[in-house]
């Protein structure tokens, strides 16, 4: 061995000698919990949030510098913003001899983040700005998460959701030095996320699964795997935010699930039965609820085949309107507007109501429900079921932004596609309508007794087609 490389040898085991002798000093003599009130306000000042430790802070030396903290807690205004049962720090040794610290690794066990956005808009974790100053720059080579949990509430629409059984493995993230408060171009990062269970106040899904990367303010979180109402689902979310305003990209597929999972929050608990495939194609802009589905264009699908409806015999009823005069097509209708849009379309609609009573079942052969979105308004394509010996049809469209029924109208059709009886919904969301040719009659009241008999159908003459889509009539 040369002489330098002697010297060189010699030089490192002395360096590696001294560091062993200072830690082991270290672990003798210092109290680092003496030091907590230094540590925790470095790194509210870093945060701009209150971090507090509420448990023992622990350092070990080999094989690296570890600090462990116990009972984590960043608070803002006085609540949790985000806890962890245990926070382990890896910290770099050489930047320390030059008075930096560099945080290689972070672990936390049970942690619990809420995020939650008040009625103005604000988020629970944001500050007034601080005039001036900068935010230090953040480099982590990896993060990892276990046994998390998310909680996610936005009181400017009433939803939210809560995730638990999660777990993040992120092998890159880095924030660079920024004007106060930051933005999300700031962020770079590469991670993959599980969670057991993710709950809304309707729904539950179960074994979601992502990858996410972003850089410059683009993040892609691509594939998105999840179980919801007893099928697959799988898609893509590109989410752009380097303009002033945020821009959204989802693409999202959900093969063969049960229609009863999805409408088993609403009575009767037994309402259909069935397999069905929902795709979506939408992007959207902005920063809010409301702008969001003000901006949204794309494509909804649903289809489905040999569906089942309880409590009521639709070609019975169908094959009786003329003496009894007590069915409603548009309650049908509602049946057809559950798939895609869910309880948005049919909150203010009573399903208890129709099928109270009623007895018997309904075959569907064939459902389709194909929707085109632009500038909010979904505007139906190809929507239409059809039973053992009926079809029925919908035409018109869905406000999404300002929640109204755009001139729908349900139809029951022949087999050349004309209408044979047809009525039309107006109005709210909440307070639906069905228009009569004389009169207005709201749905929330009893079960409407006319129909509205289709002028202009002459027996075996011209009509004008009212369906030409892709459900075939019975046979």
């Amino acid at each position: 061995m040369s002489k330098s490389l002697r010297t060189l040898s010699f030089a490192i085991g002395a360096l590696l000698g001294l560091l062993a002798l200072g830690a082991a000093a270290l672990l003798l003599f210092l109290d680092v919990n003496a030091h907590k009130p230094r540590l925790e306000a470095a790194a509210s000042g870093a945060l701009g949030l209150d971090v507090s430790v509420g448990g023992r802070l622990g350092i070990d030396f080999f094989p690296g510098l570890l600090v462990t903290l116990d009972d984590v807690h960043i608070r803002n205004r006085g609540a949790d913003v985000a806890s962890a049962k245990q926070a382990k720090l890896w910290v770099d040794f050489l930047p320390l001899l030059q008075n930096q610290v560099r945080i290689g690794k972070i672990a936390l066990e049970q942690p619990r983040i809420t995020i939650e956005r008040d009625r103005e808009g604000r988020f629970n974790f944001e500050k007034p700005e601080v005039i001036g100053g900068t935010l230090p720059a953040l480099d982590l080579a990896r993060v990892d998460l276990s046994g998390g949990t998310l909680v996610y509430a936005d009181k400017q629409s009433g939803q939210g959701f809560e995730a638990g059984d999660c777990s993040l493995v992120m092998s890159r993230l880095s924030l660079s030095e920024r004007a106060r408060p930051g933005t999300l171009k700031d962020l770079s990062l590469a991670a993959e996320l599980a969670c057991g269970e993710v709950r809304t106040r309707y729904y539950a899904a179960s074994g979601l699964k992502l990858s996410v990367t972003g850089r410059n303010g683009i993040f892609d979180l691509k594939p998105v795997t999840l179980s919801l109402f007893g099928g697959q689902g799988s898609g893509s979310l590109r989410a752009d935010f380097v303009g002033v305003v945020p821009l959204y990209q989802v693409r999202y597929a959900l093969s063969r699930f049960h229609i009863e999972e999805l409408l088993k929050t609403l009575p009767p608990q037994k309402l259909a039965a069935g397999s069905m495939d929902l795709s979506a194609d939408l992007s959207m802009a902005g920063k809010t609820a409301h702008e969001l589905r003000r901006t949204a264009r794309g494509h909804i699908t649903l289809r489905g085949k040999n569906l089942t409806l309880e409590g009521r015999d639709l070609d019975r009823a169908l094959a009786r309107y003329e003496s009894s005069q007590n069915f409603n097509l548009v309650d049908v209708g509602a049946y057809i507007f559950t798939g895609p849009f869910g309880l948005v379309v049919t909150k203010g609609y009573d399903f208890a109501r129709i099928f109270q009573g009623s007895g018997g079942r309904s075959e569907i052969r064939t459902l389709v429900s194909e929707w085109k979105v632009e500038k909010g308004v979904a505007q139906a394509e190809d929507v239409a079921m059809a039973t053992n010996e009926n079809r029925i049809a919908l035409r018109g469209g869905l406000d999404l932004a300002n929640e109204r029924f755009d001139e729908v109208t349900v139809a029951l059709i022949d087999a050349k596609g004309c209408a044979k009886l047809r009525q039309t919904i107006r109005g709210t969301f909440q307070k639906p309508v069905v228009e009569k040719p004389s009169t207005l009659k709201s749905l929330t009241g009893p079960v409407l007794k006319l129909f509205n008999k289709v002028r202009g159908v002459f027996p075996g003459g011209e009509c004008e087609v009212f369906y030409a889509g892709s459900v075939a009539p019975p046979k």
